[in-house]
């Protein structure tokens, strides 16, 4: 999340150097975990030392070396399938596209949504491999209800399953002159933002779903958007 394309200023308007502290406040009260806070308040850090975010294009070089897939030439080991996770990351609302709703259940081929299509991707992929693969979504508080109703309506098999939802963090909205967080007495849900899918690896953490899964003997996760319907589990790679 880059708050420089919102926010320009990063003095108060009584000129005075915001602190962290009413943020941290404020997510404390709701019990967001301390990784989450802790990465916010890197990003808000950021913020007001005027950094934007951006990488100029003349800073950056091609990546070297990198390996051809098709030269790519292994047995994949099926057994490995035991101890990986797909994590679809699912906290995105489709209000860019008319929607009211998760992304994700926007229809994209006949009366399949891209939700309807990573299910069936699933399944399939568990019956011609003979495992079974876990399967998790991490929702944000605006997905959530959308997505385990649609799971429990369309595959129950999926919706059953212990652990199918990790909870993304939420991270309060600032006010652009303060950079206090903002507040909406009318509808406080308004005074939060999901903090984009880089909060991944502190969801992991603070949900306690990292220590949960190494416990269980995962060791792998294959992660993608839920919106990305080309991106598969591979064992070659």
């Amino acid at each position: 999340m880059v708050f420089s394309k919102i926010f320009s200023k990063s003095k108060s308007k009584k000129n005075v150097e915001p602190t962290f502290e009413p943020c941290k406040a404020k997510m404390e009260a709701e019990g967001i975990a301390p990784s989450a806070i802790a990465a916010f308040e890197s990003t808000f850090q950021s913020l007001v030392s005027g950094n934007t975010g951006l990488v100029p294009e003349d800073t950056i070089s091609p990546a070297k070396d990198l390996i051809d897939y098709s030269a790519i030439n292994i047995e994949p080991d099926q057994a490995l399938l035991s101890k990986t996770v797909v994590c679809k990351l699912n906290g995105g609302l489709g209000t860019g596209m008319g929607l009211d709703k998760a992304k994700s259940l926007l229809k994209v081929k006949g009366d399949n949504t891209f939700l309807d299509l990573t299910a069936k991707q699933i399944l399939k992929f568990r019956k011609e491999s003979g495992y079974q693969v876990k399967f998790m979504l991490m929702n944000s508080f605006s997905t959530s209800k959308d997505t385990l109703d649609f799971f429990a309506e369309n595959y129950p098999e999926l919706a059953n399953e212990d652990g199918l939802e990790m909870m993304q963090n939420k991270v309060p909205k600032l006010d652009a002159d303060t950079l206090e967080p903002a507040t909406c007495a009318s509808n406080p849900s308004n005074e939060w933002c999901p903090p984009g899918h880089g909060d991944l690896y502190a969801a992991l953490v603070g949900s306690g779903r990292l220590d949960a899964l190494l416990k269980d003997g995962y060791q792998y996760m294959f992660v993608s958007n839920s919106d990305n319907l080309g991106a598969t589990l591979d064992l070659k790679i």
